[in-house]
């Protein structure tokens, strides 16, 4: 769990990371009922991870809300550049092609960490405010947040907030 302030107001996001395991596929569908946002991460310096991607996206398109805010993070941005193996322009183009932000990040070196998460956060409220300006009112927030925290709880961080 983290706390962030976000224009005046304390938002309490709730993460759980698979790290992208196979053995945790068929557990994280449950956990995509209440989410409000997902970072699918892959690891600049392992082709796999990035080509794992469009899986995971798939899923989430699957099982996810509709709408839910997605983020493309690029993680160990901070490595010597002979190491890495997905440019920045790869994964911009993909991020371009699934229509979703992109942000390279360093959990290690906390490069861009809060940057992912404010914008995934502001993302997610714009949406929703758009969302209650076209139904008519805030019940439609209100709801969806309800609706993330009946999300069972795991710790971890990282995939979905």
């Amino acid at each position: 769990m983290r706390t962030i302030l976000l224009d005046g107001e304390r938002v309490q996001l709730h993460l759980w990371d698979t790290a992208g395991q196979e053995r945790f596929r068929s557990m994280t569908l449950a956990y995509y009922r209440g989410a409000m946002g997902i970072l699918l991460v892959y690891d600049v310096t392992d082709e796999q991870s990035f080509n794992n991607i469009r899986a995971w996206y798939s899923n989430v398109e699957e099982h996810a809300p509709k709408g839910v805010n997605k983020i493309l993070i690029g993680n160990k941005c901070d490595m010597q550049q002979e190491k890495r193996v997905v440019s920045t322009e790869q994964a911009q183009a993909l991020a371009d092609e699934l229509g979703i932000p992109f942000l390279e990040v360093s959990a290690r070196s906390n490069i861009n960490i809060d940057r992912a998460f404010f914008s995934l956060v502001s993302d997610i409220k714009k949406r929703l405010v758009e969302s209650s300006q076209v139904e008519g009112g805030a019940s439609v927030i209100e709801k969806e947040a309800e609706g993330s925290r009946q999300a069972p709880a795991m710790g971890g961080g990282g995939c979905c907030c």
